[in-house]
């Protein structure tokens, strides 16, 4: 999600389907103007290696019409995560730019470390929970919404409830996340 964010927010592009992996991870397919689809992957770049993450980020210009068949994957649901492995979005730009709000996001290895550190998260600002997002592997993302210092207050405070929990892999917080992060923000309930 951060990747995307800055994507989205350095150039003219829009993420038509994701796909998650092995790794764990996630491919993001996004669609734009060459110049725009290759700032973006340069800014995919760059944030991955401010966060030291590695990633895979490449473009394919004019891609032939028979290759949809090999990139294009049908929607799919895992039952073993509850939730879509594939997810399309609709392929047209809303405009709506960027959100009144921050999202932040705490992930783990381990259920117990997570959850200690949303408690946290929400006793110490005025922030609500939006969803939790489970990746296999024991690792888990709970994601917050409120406003920017409020969600970063939150995030800081619940990363230090990690250690000897679990493995924090990710704590991070998204000012006015971009129309492509929402969405693919999970859904709450069912």
């Amino acid at each position: 999600m951060v990747v995307l964010d800055a994507m989205e927010k350095t150039a003219g592009v829009q993420v038509f389907q994701t796909e998650l992996n092995d790794s764990p991870g996630v491919c993001l397919k996004l669609y734009g103007e060459l110049g725009d689809v290759e700032s973006a992957l340069e800014a995919a770049r760059e944030t991955a290696r401010a966060m030291q993450i590695g990633i895979v980020a490449h473009a394919i210009p004019r891609p032939a019409e028979q290759s949809g068949a090999a990139y294009e994957a049908a929607p799919d649901f895992s039952p073993l995560i509850e939730q879509p492995t594939v997810r399309d979005r609709e392929r047209k730009m809303t405009n709506q730019g960027q959100a009144p709000f921050a999202v932040g996001l705490i992930e783990t290895q381990g259920f117990t470390a997570v959850f200690e550190a949303i408690d946290t998260a929400l006793k110490t600002a005025a922030v609500e929970v939006l969803a939790r997002e489970k990746l296999g592997g024991g690792y888990i993302t709970v994601l917050i919404k409120g406003d920017v210092a409020a969600v970063r207050a939150a995030i800081e405070a619940g990363k230090t409830r990690v250690e000897g929990l679990g493995r924090l892999i990710a704590a991070h917080v998204i000012p006015s996340p971009s129309e492509g992060v929402l969405s693919l923000l999970p859904k709450q309930g069912g």
